[in-house]
């Protein structure tokens, strides 16, 4: 066009599908309902998880257009139906674009969402220094890298040791983040609960606020254009 340039990704679209076996699959608005709840079944065949790993790559690709860098961290605490651990979930953006993202079960339980949420920030803590060092190779040098979290117990917590008497149950490796606060080599801070993007990673969402996120991350353009596929058939 004459004043902008527009991709579609419909081709690319149905090539992954057909990669991963999916052309026929009948398509959903969210990937889970709210009202499942996930058990474990000892007498199923493994899942191949490279197969996901694979399937959830092939929709990330990374074009930096600025270079200030935020991470989202949040915390479904004891949402795991079975052995109440938390899941957690940590995306980061460079300008406008998702670089990465995690969702992953906590290894210990957490007695608090403070504690769930605190354990979990330190994770994405853990990335800041990495980038930074990364971006050098590229002479882009950045101040502090910005974490934004809905919890504020946690974030009081990351910057007040006066705190250290009531998490003391916390293992040691994760203040890690309060160091790197104190240091000044990243920030927190809090972001409303429903602007949360990394909520998506944590547990099953209702339509409305699933496109939300969605659309905070980047990627409803794919979810258009899967909608568009799908009505074609």
């Amino acid at each position: 066009m004459e004043d902008s340039i527009v991709f579609n990704q419909s081709k690319y679209i149905k090539e992954m599908l057909k990669k991963f076996g999916l052309e026929d699959s009948k398509p959903t608005k969210t990937p889970m309902s709210t009202e499942m709840k996930l058990t474990k079944d000892d007498e199923a065949d493994s899942v191949d998880s490279s197969k996901y790993r694979g399937m959830i790559g092939s929709l990330l690709y990374l074009t930096v257009t600025g270079v200030e860098t935020i991470v989202y961290a949040n915390s479904d605490h004891a949402g795991d139906y079975v052995d109440r651990k938390s899941t957690s979930g940590v995306c980061t953006f460079m300008g406008c674009c998702l670089t990465s993202c995690i969702a992953k079960k906590q290894t210990a339980l957490a007695i608090s969402t403070t504690e769930a949420v605190y354990v979990f920030v330190g994770k994405a803590c853990q990335q800041a220094p990495w980038m930074k060092q990364a971006l050098i190779d590229y002479d882009i040098r950045l101040d502090d890298i910005l974490i934004l979290c809905d919890n504020k117990g946690a974030i009081e917590l990351s910057k007040n040791p006066v705190q250290h008497s009531r998490t003391k149950h916390i293992e040691i490796r994760h203040h890690f983040l309060r160091d790197n606060v104190q240091k000044g080599n990243i920030s927190i801070e809090k972001v409303a609960s429903e602007d949360n993007i990394a909520d998506i990673f944590t547990k099953p969402l209702k339509r409305k606020v699933f496109n939300y996120l969605i659309l905070g991350l980047g990627m409803m353009e794919l979810i258009m254009d899967s909608d568009s596929l799908s009505s074609q058939k």
